[in-house]
């Protein structure tokens, strides 16, 4: 994570699942109580898997922030566009 006063910058590898996403979400719950007007970018090009935890996150953290997503396949890519829907847009295409 690299921060400044404009701006936050996380990189996420791997997988964001079980415990590593129990671990992004403390890192993320310390981290927006101070974010205020920076801007947060998420590079997930890394991301090889995310468990419906790790996607729930995601949703949580864009609903709280305006997040620039950084991806570089269509696996990543979907899994930012899931986390740009909002519970609201799910709960209607649910009915």
């Amino acid at each position: 994570m690299n921060q400044n006063p404009e701006s936050v910058e996380i990189k996420l590898e791997g997988r964001l699942a079980g415990p590593w996403a129990a671990e992004l979400g403390r890192a993320w719950n310390d981290l927006a109580l101070g974010l205020k007007k920076r801007s947060v970018s998420l590079d997930i090009c890394g991301v090889t898997y995310m468990d419906a935890q790790g996607s729930q996150l995601l949703k949580d953290m864009c609903q709280e922030a305006e997040i620039s997503f950084f991806t570089n396949s269509p696996l990543t890519e979907y899994f930012a566009e899931e986390a740009m829907r909002t519970s609201t847009t799910n709960a209607k295409e649910a009915v």
